[in-house]
């Protein structure tokens, strides 16, 4: 596919699997993206198949790719992981790699920024993360890192996010912290 690394390139079959879950889920949750139709989110994604390495990666660590939105001034269409919980295959992780090796003891693997920059994603700031949790209860049971303002990441904090008892709670952790059910939820412009 011209444009697109071999690596990261999907098979004609995996491109179809692709598009039939995201069909699947757009028309399921329809209040999530009111005037939009598939058609238009299907023929840009063609257009774009860089894009679809990305969204494959995003389903296949269990965040359930949804659109979102629509950016008027450039007209990509803006999608989030919408799973229920922080998408399974992403937890255990600390914000980033400068946190990641001040550990002195038990590191995890990687880290949230790190992976995301891997999958092609970025973090929900947390104005998008309280822009998804206005489309449904999300991370009831979980949390999930969100992109940290600098003034904060310098000081050694990081942010997350999760809902409990109806509401939707923003606060902090030392980046360095990691938990089994803290992961990061993705957004990826298309």
């Amino acid at each position: 596919m011209k444009g697109v690394e071999p690596r990261k390139a999907l098979s004609a079959v995996q491109r179809e699997a692709l598009f039939n879950v995201l069909k699947a889920r757009f028309e399921k949750h329809m209040s999530r993206h009111p005037g939009l139709e598939w058609a238009n989110v299907k023929a840009r994604l063609e257009a774009r198949p860089e894009k679809l390495w990305s969204l494959s990666e995003m389903e296949r660590t269990g965040g359930e790719p949804d659109v979102v939105g629509q950016d008027k001034g450039t007209g990509e269409y803006i999608v989030f992981d919408c799973s229920a919980e922080t998408p399974k295959d992403r937890r255990s992780v600390c914000y980033d790699r400068e946190g990641l090796e001040s550990r002195k003891a038990f590191k995890p693997e990687t880290s949230a920024m790190e992976m995301a920059a891997e999958l092609g994603l970025e973090l929900l700031s947390e104005e998008q993360y309280r822009e998804l949790q206005s489309l449904g209860p999300f991370d009831q049971k979980t949390s999930s890192w969100l992109k940290t303002p600098a003034d904060v990441r310098k000081l050694g904090g990081a942010l997350f996010g999760d809902r409990r008892f109806g509401r939707v709670f923003v606060y902090h952790n030392g980046a360095q912290s990691y938990y089994s059910a803290r992961a990061f939820r993705g957004a990826l412009r298309v």
